[in-house]
């Protein structure tokens, strides 16, 4: 067997936060270069100046950098995204996290010398997925949080990298399938500009208004953090290869402290070692200490309770130490449970008022078990918890990392030659057999005074003054009688380590004056148009808005487009029909909940949801030469391997050409579009396909999917999903804005939250049809079998006046165009 490894990956939003990580332990930094293109677009993230030196000082440790680009890519941005990627290349950069498929697929075709790590927002969670991407050629994926023990096992059994989160925040909804919001304004958290909705109020109502469940259960969308701190061994006998700490929004004493506890947990746990790796508790404690909404391991367990959940705050817990004894209007006796040191910022919150709270900062050290006398600025309440929110300690540890030239030192074996007659050698190899390089001085002469002895040549060379290095061990060959100054041997000494400095980064260097430059607009465009006519016989597919005779070739585009509908239940799919829907999509669950009740040639639409339970119940339902609407890339590889004529969801992004070649080559048979694209922005989507694209035209918006139930919240849960009564009921969250956020809960217990207000295009069809969309569907989710058959008859009325260059319906009452023509940050 192998030696037992696991890469710890940190995050660093600034360069301090970067020498932070490394000061830390951490084998591999993640960071964003620019702030175009990644998914924290809020951080400072590095310019090239800083992620070159951030890359030097990564490398001579002995650790990778990796950088995000972990959001879609629009068509308009794609040259200056490939920029980028060749900036990232150029300046040293191991490896590449993106999300978006197109840019991934060009990434690994003109830099196939860096690694490409699919982005856990790509949506992958389950052995095909993670196996599909390997196909690809890309080395690492990142699979969903939300995965369990068992299930990362899988997922890493299929011989591909997997990288599985293992400390810090957790998103509500499942990554890449978020857009709360962009619903709720500009900021998309496809785009990197997540405002973070979910950390704010959200309560659970019936129809009637009624509020359900616990009343300081106010936040009701809001995980605790991660934590995996003792299931460290269970993740490397599961295979991973890789364990990531989230933060790049983090301050970098955050990063050192939660970095250097979890360097100490996995040289624990992959060592030979037996026994827990934080046997007193010290390694927690530091985590409690850095910010953390407190911590839970639910999803690893395979659990999704509320025990999870941090329904009473959003901010930071820190650790509770002590309860107040007694209190004054000026001082607090605090009896501690834990210590606190000197400059710890300090929380009182009182239990019934917890609004009241404040904070101070500790005047004195002070030992678990001892009362402490704490000033306060007003009178709490006896029993009032106290809390560390911030360590001094910790603040102290990063500002000695701060002045540091070299964040840490890398281990090297040193041989020195010193042979009479023969000039002086020193030799430093990387430990790790990396590396290696020699530095020579002067011939070596005998002793004019001082003999020298072997003790001496080793601590003068080992000690390694301001250079990058430490001794690892030591190996020195000196003849009887030699005699050289220890100026010499520290000169020496000095260039073998500038001549390793240099030799760590040569493969850098080489690899930099190799790269391929990024191409032109102009240029992309051809290699786009090439590749679609070996694809599909021409250039680009004509679209009306292209055309000489615009308003010819729109009416003929109104003849041919076809109105869908998405149907939840069987009297919906039959009215649909009715009423004139060429195509009626069902989702999967329903169809085998009543197989026979529902129409023929309903077309199964699968969860965007894939994880490996739940293949029994959709697989089946993907058939040969049939369609099928796939929400994930393990069901779209699934049906072009079965077959079948894989139908694109919304909810894996097309957003550009490049993505439209990538997924048609694995087998897309169609393309619905995210509704975070503009009209405009869908035209080069639809020139580039060469098979139908559609879009919705009416019904609610998907914000959310979430694996932890969000009816929990009422406190009722039953653990039954199949029998839950809850579930049959109209429920709703009311956010901060005073919306009622409809919810639904599936028989896999996972919820779907939609916005308030329906999207509604159908008023500017016109529009859509001079883009290319042929396909307009009906999202009859949330509408019962008379709204279903209504919108379904105005999609096809619009048709009929584009074609007929008739007015077109108006809106309906509550709508929103969405941002059919306002673009997402």
């Amino acid at each position: 067997m192998g030696k037992r490894f696991l890469e710890l990956l940190a995050p660093a939003g600034t360069k301090d936060a970067f020498w932070a990580a490394l000061a830390g332990g951490a084998d591999a930094v993640y960071c964003g270069l620019g702030n175009d293109f990644n998914a924290r677009r809020g951080a400072d993230n590095f310019d090239d100046e800083t992620f070159a030196t951030c890359c030097r000082a990564a490398h001579v440790a002995g650790a990778r950098v990796f950088v995000t680009f972990n959001v879609v890519i629009q068509d308009d941005e794609m040259p200056r995204a490939l920029a980028s990627v060749a900036r990232a290349v150029r300046l040293g950069a191991d490896a590449l996290i993106v999300q978006d498929w197109g840019l991934a697929a060009e990434a690994k075709r003109r830099w196939p010398e860096v690694e490409v790590h699919v982005s856990t927002q790509a949506n992958v969670q389950d052995p095909h997925g993670v196996a599909w991407c390997g196909q690809q050629g890309f080395e690492r994926v990142t699979l969903s949080r939300e995965l369990a023990l068992d299930e990362i096992a899988a997922c890493c059994a299929t011989g591909v990298e997997c990288e599985v989160f293992g400390h810090g925040a957790l998103c509500f909804c499942y990554s890449g399938l978020c857009q709360m919001s962009s619903l709720r304004g500009p900021r998309s958290a496809n785009r990197g500009l997540c405002a973070q909705p979910c950390r704010l109020p959200h309560t659970l109502e019936d129809a009637s208004g009624r509020r359900l469940g616990p009343v300081s259960w106010e936040r009701g969308l809001c995980p605790k953090d991660a934590l995996s701190l003792s299931h460290l061994a269970e993740l490397v006998d599961a295979g991973a290869g890789s364990l990531k700490v989230e933060g790049r929004m983090k301050a970098p004493e955050y990063v050192l402290s939660v970095v250097s506890a979890y360097r100490e947990a996995v040289d624990a746990a992959v060592g030979d070692a037996k026994g827990p790796v934080d046997p007193d508790g010290a390694l927690y404690r530091r985590l409690k200490r850095a910010f953390n909404r407190d911590f839970t391991d639910a999803y690893l367990m395979g659990r999704s309770g509320n025990d999870m959940m941090s329904y009473e705050r959003s901010n930071n817990r820190g650790e509770t130490v002590g309860t107040v004894m007694a209190c004054s209007a000026s001082e607090a006796s605090v009896a501690l449970d834990a210590p606190v040191g000197k400059g710890d910022l300090l929380e009182f919150r009182p239990v019934d008022a917890p609004d009241t709270f404040f904070c101070v900062t500790a005047q004195a050290d002070a030992a678990a078990g001892a009362r402490f006398a704490c000033p306060v600025r007003r009178r709490v309440p006896t029993g009032t918890p106290v809390r560390v929110l911030r360590s001094q300690a910790a603040l102290d540890a990063v500002s000695a990392v701060e002045g540091r030239a070299w964040p840490r030192r890398r281990p090297v074996d040193v041989a020195v030659r010193c042979v009479l007659g023969e000039p002086l050698r020193v030799r430093l190899s990387c430990a790790d057999g990396s590396a290696c390089a020699e530095a020579v001085g002067p011939v070596v002469e005998a002793a004019r005074t001082k003999e020298l002895v072997e003790q001496d040549v080793a601590a003068h060379v080992g000690r390694m003054g301001e250079t990058p290095f430490e001794a690892a061990s030591m190996d020195v060959e000196l003849s009887p009688g030699c005699g050289m100054g220890f100026s010499v041997l520290h000169r020496v000494r000095a260039e073998a380590a500038c001549a390793l400095v240099a030799a760590i980064e040569a493969p850098y260097e080489e690899r930099a004056a190799a790269a391929a430059a990024p191409p032109s607009w102009e240029v992309w465009g051809e290699q786009c148009a090439e590749r679609r006519t070996r694809r599909a016989g021409s250039a680009r597919r004509r679209v009306p808005r292209d055309a000489k005779d615009r308003e010819g070739a729109l009416r003929q585009a109104a003849l041919r487009a076809e109105v869908c509908c998405l149907a939840p239940s069987p009297e919906v799919a039959h009215t649909a029909f009715e009423a004139g829907a060429g195509r009626v999509y069902v989702p999967g669950d329903e169809l085998l909940a009543a197989p026979e009740a529902f129409p023929a040639g309903c077309i199964p639409v699968l969860d965007e949801v894939c994880r490996e339970p739940d293949h029994s119940r959709i697989d089946p339902l993907v058939v040969a030469d049939a369609p099928v609407a796939v929400g994930n890339v393990s069901e779209l590889a699934l049906a072009a391997e079965r077959g079948a004529a894989p139908e694109v969801r919304g909810c894996i992004p097309v957003h550009n050409r490049s993505c439209v070649e990538a997924l048609e080559e694995a087998g897309a048979a169609a393309f619905w579009l995210s509704p975070e694209l503009t009209v405009a922005q869908m035209a080069p989507v639809c020139r580039a396909a060469s098979v139908p694209v559609g879009v919705t035209v009416y019904g609610a918006v998907r914000a959310m999917t979430s694996e932890h139930c969000v009816l929990q919240m009422a406190d009722a849960c039953i653990h039954d999903c199949v029998c839950c009564r809850l579930r049959e009921r109209d429920l709703y969250l009311r956010n901060i804005d005073d919306r009622r956020l409809p919810v639904r809960t599936d028989r896999q217990g996972r919820s779907r939250i939609w916005w308030d207000e329906p999207a509604d295009s159908v008023p500017k069809v016109r529009e859509l049809l001079l883009a290319g969309v042929e396909r307009l569907l009906v999202d009859a989710t949330l509408l019962d079998a008379d709204g279903a058959a209504r919108q379904v008859r105005r999609a096809a009325d619009a048709l009929t006046a584009v074609a007929a260059g008739e007015a077109l319906p108006a809106p309906e009452p509550g709508s929103t165009l969405g941002h059919l023509f306002s673009k997402v940050d």
